[in-house]
């Protein structure tokens, strides 16, 4: 189609969560052959059948909006999608709309519905998906899963996840600064500072991540199993006693790696991809340390995922994998130094 043959209205409708690179290459699409495009996205209500992890609509409206300002060349407007078909059965001046492969079957029963309303059926736009960098389709679930960011990069890449990091002497300080919310209490009794936390947690939780013997074992006792638990049976470097040792018999399954202090091994990085990817509770006890490990974990942890650790003398941290949590660890990440 050349330009002098652009449609009137194309319609795209959807949930957007979290705007990708496959949600841009449909807008623009729409907006190369249409002299105006209707973005229609789903309403919390609609969104929350696919997981209550997606954004809020004024969000996902604001993201719209915003790439929308990046395009002059074309009349851009945002609307409220309240079921599955919209407008776009009954829509008298559309002309066009945008699917996706799995989405052609729901446009051509639109088409149905407006020939039995007497309107001529929409020109259907087809756009391939795009694949992330290391294979899957780039989607808002693949970005809420934690498997790749919004331009399909993964959040740690294959060679950091293959080759023993060591951290570099200038993030020390960096890392020793709680990185989420530290919930305050005494030392002995780690209790009161947990019993804080789980009072802070979110609504919804994806994933729940305990990383530290002392963490774990406290939770446990609280009548709570979290679904992923990293110990290393030492607290402060220091050996734990029998009596303070986590039971592993609490968890489904039981997974070792191999982590000295201030590195971050292949070994930790493959059993925790592992680990993730259980429908039941794993243990994973480390031969080392498990200081660090908060730092990957957050890049392959879900959207979602809370993550409780221990802070020496203070209390309990609990940190939600977010975006921008993710973005953080990765940019640290990137400075360790790559020994193999």
């Amino acid at each position: 189609m050349t330009n002098e043959q652009r449609f009137r209205c194309c319609l795209v409708g959807g949930t957007f969560d979290r705007l990708h690179a496959g949600h841009r290459l449909l807008l623009d699409a729409a907006c190369r052959q249409s002299e105006s495009v209707e973005v229609h996205i789903t309403t919390d209500a609609m969104a929350e059948h696919k997981s209550m992890f997606v954004l809020d609509f004024e969000q996902r409206r604001c993201d719209l909006l915003d790439w929308a300002d990046t395009k002059t060349d074309v009349k851009i407007t945002v609307h409220t999608l309240e079921d599955t078909f919209g407008p776009a059965p009954a829509h008298a001046t559309a002309d066009a709309i945008v699917a996706t492969p799995e989405t052609v079957g729901m446009c051509e029963s639109i088409n149905e519905q407006r020939l039995s309303n007497n309107l001529p059926p929409l020109h259907i736009i087809e756009v391939a998906h795009l694949r992330g960098i290391e294979g899957g389709l780039i989607s808002s679930s693949s970005v809420r899963n934690g498997s790749m960011d919004q331009e399909g990069h993964p959040w740690m890449r294959k060679e950091l996840r293959e080759a023993t990091l060591k951290m570099a002497p200038a993030l020390d300080a960096e890392l020793k600064t709680p990185m989420g919310t530290l919930f305050e209490g005494p030392e002995d009794d780690p209790e009161i500072g947990m019993a804080a936390a789980l009072d802070g947690m979110p609504a919804h939780v994806q994933l729940l991540v305990t990383v530290g013997d002392v963490t774990t074992k406290t939770l446990l006792e609280m009548g709570v199993t979290p679904d992923l638990a990293l110990i290393d049976g030492m607290t402060k470097r220091t050996k734990l006693d029998q009596g303070d040792l986590v039971d592993p018999t609490e968890f489904e399954h039981r997974l070792d790696a191999v982590n000295p202090a201030g590195l971050l091994t292949p070994s930790l990085c493959q059993t925790l991809q592992h680990a993730l990817q259980a429908d039941e509770t794993v243990l994973i006890e480390v031969e080392g340390e498990e200081d660090l490990a908060p730092l990957v974990i957050h890049c392959f942890a879900p959207i979602g995922s809370v993550i409780l650790y221990g802070q020496p003398r203070t209390g309990v941290v609990m940190q939600v994998t977010t975006l921008a949590v993710k973005e953080r660890c990765r940019n640290l990440l990137d400075l360790f130094e790559v020994l193999e």
